[in-house]
């Protein structure tokens, strides 16, 4: 039975899923999903059309949908750290989110994989692996052994997790990044991209450079 899909944002992250939902489609050679559409706050986007699916409104006419399930593409490095926000004015239960798995990327069958997770293009990800609700994997990425990426999480293209590495809620880790094994990395850090993580990192710190030093905090303190 096909599954219809709305897509959260309409930018690169999400024209990414669309593309995945085909993929996978072709791989099965059936209709396994069906892109309904995208949602995004911005209404200068409303009408328009995205290979083929059009913009339908904004993020708060989520729950009038539904026969469909969700999917985010939300995950820039300016809204990481307010993933869990954004969400929640879908008024939408986790259970309602697809996990989509692009067909090149190797999921070990002993890893746990959250609701609303995205799996892009040859992600690895090995065995005992815990990824949580709503994280999104882009390209290339290698997620080793035990590890466990909280919710809300977003990890860019080409990064290298060492084994029994933590990482926590609403986090970002940028492009071609590498973290040592057995390191926890805080809620709401940022990882730039590049970066060498050898020790662990504290919550809402921005680390960047070989080795990582600390940059700035994420967010004020309140």
């Amino acid at each position: 039975m096909t599954q219809k899909i709305l897509i959260l944002g309409t930018g690169g992250n999400s024209v990414d899923i669309l593309d995945t939902l085909n993929d996978i489609n072709d791989a099965r050679r059936e209709r396994v999903y069906e892109c309904v559409g995208f949602l995004d706050d911005d209404a200068t986007q409303w009408g328009r059309e995205i290979l083929g699916a059009r913009v339908l409104g904004g993020l708060d006419s989520a729950s009038r949908y539904k026969d469909c399930f969700f999917v985010n593409g939300i995950a820039g490095i300016n809204s990481f750290w307010k993933k869990r926000d954004i969400l929640a004015r879908t008024n939408v239960p986790h259970e309602r989110f697809a996990t989509i798995v692009h067909p090149t990327a190797s999921v070990s069958r002993t890893a746990r994989i959250g609701y609303g997770a995205v799996i892009l293009q040859h992600v690895t990800i090995a065995s005992n692996v815990m990824l949580g609700n709503h994280v999104i994997v882009l390209p290339q990425t290698i997620i080793s052994h035990d590890d466990a990426i909280g919710d809300y999480t977003s990890i860019a293209g080409g990064v290298a997790i060492s084994g029994n590495v933590r990482v926590g809620e609403s986090c970002y880790l940028g492009s071609h990044a590498s973290i040592k094994e057995g390191v926890t990395i805080g809620d709401f850090a940022l990882v730039g991209m590049g970066s060498v993580v050898l020790r662990d990192v504290d919550a809402n710190l921005v680390v960047v450079g070989n080795p990582a030093r600390v940059l700035r905090r994420v967010r004020p303190e309140n």
